[in-house]
């Protein structure tokens, strides 16, 4: 497995886990229509890969022979009550390729690169109802692919 910074051909491979992904973790959490409308096509040209700017979102990839099987997104968190901290945006691995260790090495570089930027804490939105996820934190509601979304917030030091 090579962890690396995603390029701007590797969309459609990251839009493919996004997906499958919340195909897979979010049944009976989010509609099954909504659900099983998802496509990679359309979430592969909103992604922002390449970009310079340490205040815009960084994505990192796990490759696996050369198919990205997950993806990690960290930047400056967003939350008003939260300046200074990062923020783990996304975290997410192929359905196929969980339990491997895959999640857990993505986190690792993504702590490192928050650390990098400079920042000694960090939170983590989840989507409630996630089992994989969910233990404690704060709450909100939002809406994300135009379906509403309950998440938790956690906090952790770098």
């Amino acid at each position: 497995m090579l962890i690396r910074a995603a390029k701007i051909q590797d969309a459609m491979g990251v839009a493919r886990v996004h997906v499958r992904s919340w195909q897979a973790a979010y049944r009976g959490i989010l509609p099954a229509e909504f659900l099983d409308a998802l496509k990679p096509e359309d979430r592969a040209s909103r992604y922002t890969f390449e970009n310079p700017d340490v205040t815009k979102p960084l994505t990192i990839v796990a490759e696996d022979d050369g198919v990205i099987t997950g993806f990690a997104t960290t930047g400056p968190a967003r939350d008003a009550d939260a300046e200074g901290c990062g923020e783990l945006f996304a975290l997410y691995v192929d359905p196929d390729c969980w339990d491997r260790g895959m999640g857990v090495e993505l986190i690792k570089a993504a702590r490192g690169r928050l650390v990098e930027y400079g920042f000694q804490d960090a939170i983590l939105w989840v989507m409630k109802g996630n089992s994989r996820a969910e233990c404690f934190g704060l709450e909100r509601s939002q809406t994300l692919w135009g379906v509403t979304v309950n998440e938790l917030r956690y906090r952790r030091g770098l």
